[in-house]
């Protein structure tokens, strides 16, 4: 496993997991979505501040995901994050789910800046852009022509 950009970890729960204990695919979904927030938490950034004084939310617009071993009831797992790309209104962020230094599933996810009232594309707010530069450029493309 090579060193993300950020880790978080959690704990499986039975509400996370089908009738035979093992988690049940969507799920990934909901790890990738927590790690992905408390990685802007870390950055400074609660998505709730973010709606209220800016006005701008983010959401996912593309997924890719693949899995590899099952994760079970119980088990720690680390999820990480590694920015890939960053636009002016989206980023491409690589995730995987890891139990024991075990891949269990990884995905892309693309995530893009939208207006709170609105819901249409817009600026990922300055600051935001500014925390997210100072990833290390290995990790994070800047794709802004």
């Amino acid at each position: 496993m090579s060193a993300p950009l950020f880790s978080h970890g959690l704990r499986v729960y039975w509400e996370d997991t089908d009738a035979g204990g093992v988690v049940f695919y969507a799920n990934y979904l909901k790890f990738f979505e927590r790690a992905r927030t408390e990685w802007l938490r870390q950055l400074g950034f609660e998505q709730e501040r973010l709606r209220l004084d800016a006005g701008a939310m983010f959401v996912v617009s593309e997924t890719a995901l693949r899995y590899l071993a099952p994760a079970r009831l119980d088990d720690w797992l680390d999820v990480s994050v590694e920015l890939r790309e960053r636009g002016r209104a989206s980023m491409l962020i690589r995730q995987q789910a890891w139990r024991s230094g075990q891949l269990l599933a990884e995905g892309e996810i693309r995530i893009g800046c939208v207006g709170a009232a609105d819901f249409k594309p817009c600026r990922i707010p300055a600051a935001i852009l500014q925390a997210l530069d100072k990833t290390p450029a290995s990790l994070a493309q800047d794709l802004t022509p």
